[in-house]
């Protein structure tokens, strides 16, 4: 048998089992029903524990269960008197809403029909008139795209001619500095020279003096000088690679629009009656534009500011370069002639002080003569003194052996002793004044040493700044050569003969050998290359200043 509102699963459809009840409620204690209310769904719609009534409806009873039994409980058994509450799932309210929106619903439908017939008709028109504008749309969109393109392309091909010519002007700039930043090598190998042969000073000579300084700033000039040309030569390259990369985007941007010139045109002279139209199924949804009119204008005209930007920044770095050629030039040729002027007035200062120095030594020497002869005079009178020592001495000696009371401190006594201590006194002081003259004469033949020891050093410093360092400061290159405009190698091209070449021993009173070039001068200098000015100037070490008056290499003493 199955109870209504339950499962044959439920654990109180079988057999019943005792549970030990001691008492059962009351007879007249009625389970309590309480309505739980089913919402509405619409029809069709299942729910989902619409199988099983007796959850919409919950029992209460009062029925007391022991300790024991707490672990089984067994719901109650539903009344056959409440099947009639368990299955009513809808109200009227609920049936009348339904049949009202079913019927609005129909009408709605209906209206939507009607106006969709009459829209339909309408669009058909509308859609004729706008095809037909469109296409005369299209016709002159496309012409004055023509126009535009035409106009574009003739900006970039002005553009693109101007932006070769200066590229030209920028890969002669390049060969300018680099020809320059060698013509620095000779220079700057005589300036280390000195600085190497400098060094092989003894002494108290190894002194950081103005020479010193003169040209270890010459050499980082000389240095500053290669590295501002070498770096503005790379910039100039970055340049040029950058005026290139210009000049690709303009060639290519030239390449696409003389093919989109190409198309445009063609499809401009397409009708609705050419042959040569046909179906591409799906082409309009395929979008494969990358810019609109104002992004497309806009990359032709950044393409030529671009070139701009880049013709300017290389009009900015030739006027950079021809401004650095000029300003290096002049600091070197500066330098070159202070760093002149120090050697001479070192050289004068040097040739004083070892005049002063054989000055000295030459006193030095007449001291040592006297202080000898002094020592000798000291030995002869302390051997002098020792005769009446011995005598006051022997004296006082014999006077201690007087017997008795005769050993009387009388006068004689006193005035031995006197004697004695006054003898000795004085020999003390002879002794102490020739340790003294001794003392004095080993200082002055240390002086003396010291004094040979300075003169040599004085005159190895001579020959290092006067033969060695100064004979080969004679030439410098011109303005041309260090401004680029004339590169040559050393032993070729046409400066080859003014080329200094660095030697350990005279040529000709000269340790640069520059062969026969002129200079503007008749009289020759040396070994052959002339000299600026009516007088030969022969000798290894010139003492005026060397000034630029050709060229080439050739001095102006």
């Amino acid at each position: 048998m199955e109870f209504l509102g339950t499962t044959q699963t439920a654990s109180f459809c079988g057999p019943k089992k005792g549970c030990g009840l001691q008492a059962l409620p009351p007879a007249g204690q009625e389970p309590v029903v309480q309505e739980c209310y089913q919402p509405f769904h619409l029809p069709g719609y299942r729910y989902l524990n619409a199988w099983r009534p007796s959850v919409f409806h919950k029992i209460t009873t009062s029925q007391t269960i022991p300790e024991e039994c707490s672990g089984i409980r067994r719901p109650p058994t539903i009344l056959p008197s409440l099947r009639s509450a368990l299955f009513c799932r809808y109200t009227p309210r609920d049936w009348d809403r339904s049949n009202d929106l079913q019927i609005r619903n129909a009408e709605a439908s209906r209206l939507w029909a009607s106006r969709l017939t009459g829209d339909t008709l309408r669009i058909m028109q509308d859609k004729d008139q706008l095809i037909h504008q469109m296409q005369e749309g299209t016709s002159r969109n496309l012409g004055q795209r023509l126009s535009d393109l035409g106009f574009w392309k003739s900006e970039l091909c002005y553009e693109l001619d101007r932006l070769l010519t200066e590229n030209s002007s920028m890969d002669t700039l390049k060969r300018r500095l680099e020809c320059a930043a060698e013509e620095v090598n000779c220079p700057l190998q005589v300036a280390l020279e000195c600085l190497y042969n400098r060094e092989k000073r003894i002494g108290i000579d190894l002194v950081h003096d103005n020479v010193e300084k003169n040209l270890i700033r010459e050499v980082d000039l000389l240095k500053c000088c290669q590295d501002q040309m070498r770096k503005l030569a790379k910039r100039i390259d970055f340049q040029i690679r950058d005026n290139r990369d210009a000049q690709h985007s303009l060639e290519r941007d030239i390449e696409d629009k003389s093919s989109a010139q190409y198309i445009d045109e063609n499809c401009f002279n397409l009708r609705s009656t050419s042959d040569s139209i046909s179906f591409f199924h799906g082409v309009e949804k395929f979008d494969g534009t990358v810019s609109i009119p104002e992004t497309w204008a806009k990359f032709s005209n950044d393409n030529i500011r671009h070139a701009q930007n880049m013709r300017a920044n290389s009009i900015r770095l030739r006027e950079e370069a021809e401004h650095l050629f000029e300003t290096l030039s002049d600091q070197m040729w500066k330098q070159f002639t202070n760093t002149n002027l120090a050697f001479n007035a070192r050289i004068s200062e040097e040739t004083d002080v070892k005049n002063k120095l054989q000055t000295q030594l030459a006193k030095i020497l007449q001291e040592i003569f006297q202080a000898e002869n002094t020592i000798m005079l000291l030995e002869r009178a302390i051997v002098a003194k020792e005769c009446p020592l011995k005598m006051a001495q022997t004296m006082l000696a014999c006077r201690t052996r007087r017997p008795n009371v005769e050993l009387c401190r009388d006068v004689p006594q006193f005035r031995l002793v006197n004697e004695v201590f006054t003898i000795d006194d004085t020999l003390q002081t002879l002794k102490l004044r020739l340790r003294e003259t001794q003392d004095t004469l080993q200082l002055l033949v240390m002086t003396k040493s010291r004094l040979e020891h300075e003169l040599a050093i004085k005159a190895n410093t001579l020959c290092i700044d006067k033969d060695k360092c100064m004979s080969m400061r004679k030439s410098f290159p011109s303005t041309p050569r260090l401004t680029g405009y004339t590169c040559s190698a050393i032993g070729s091209g046409p400066y080859a003969s003014h080329a200094p070449r660095i030697s350990s021993g005279p040529c000709s009173g000269s340790a640069l050998c520059r062969g026969p070039a002129s200079c503007g001068g008749g009289a020759s200098c040396g070994g052959g290359a002339s000299c600026g000015g009516p007088v030969p100037c022969g000798s290894a070490l010139c003492s005026h200043s060397v000034s630029r008056s050709g060229p080439g290499f050739a001095p102006v003493c």
